[in-house]
């Protein structure tokens, strides 16, 4: 989805400091490029008009090295952080152990969700692990390893004509981020419509 023609921040919106997270010890030791961090960063400058402040980590498939970076985002002031990679089966992915070990709260719907979304795409997607939860006032994600399925999974699907069949979980970050106390997030609607109550609806974006 790389656009080298991304949309403008609108300097009006609360600006959100966001942790992003790419899992691997491949990349992390340079054997390949990652794509997991310019997938996250492309994806959110798309979806969302607020200015982002990305504190960006790059990380090996070590749990006690996750959970510490989580816990490091959040003491940052982030108010979200995504993870790419390691919610497989393997017995190096450990990616949601050590989300869980940092939790306040699960957030299972997120993961629930995640799931039925990539199995519109392939049959493996119940293999996958990915969790949510919050700590302090930190809304953080598991997401899957690679750039096409991360873009699915915050997105959802969509028919020919444009019309959302399946929402991605996206839709339903920035109220929770309300909820919780962070900065009000809003979602350009072309790309990815968040939704809220109409009671918590501050402004309406054109």
């Amino acid at each position: 989805m790389s656009d080298t023609t991304l949309p403008t921040p609108d300097a009006r919106c609360d600006t959100i400091k966001v942790g992003i997270v790419s899992i691997s010890d491949r990349a992390s030791s340079g054997t390949y490029e990652d794509k997991g961090l310019p997938a996250l960063r492309d994806w959110l400058d798309h979806a969302l008009y607020n200015p982002i402040d990305y504190v960006e980590r790059l990380i090996p498939d070590e749990q006690a090295t996750i959970s510490q970076t989580l816990i490091e985002l959040v003491n940052a002031g982030c108010n979200l952080v995504l993870t790419t990679g390691g919610t497989g089966p393997a017995k190096r992915d450990v990616t949601p152990e050590a989300t869980l070990a940092v939790a306040h709260k699960e957030m299972p719907g997120f993961g629930e969700q995640m799931r039925q979304v990539s199995l519109k795409f392939v049959p493996t997607a119940i293999l996958s692990r990915q969790v949510a939860v919050i700590r302090d006032e930190c809304l953080i994600i598991n997401l899957p390893g690679q750039p096409k399925s991360i873009q699915e999974t915050l997105g959802g699907l969509k028919d020919a004509d444009g019309k959302q069949v399946v929402d991605g979980i996206f839709a339903a970050v920035p109220y929770c981020i309300d909820l919780i106390g962070g900065p009000y997030m809003e979602t350009r609607d072309a790309f990815c419509k968040g939704w809220r109550p109409k009671t918590a609806i501050r402004s309406k974006r054109v």
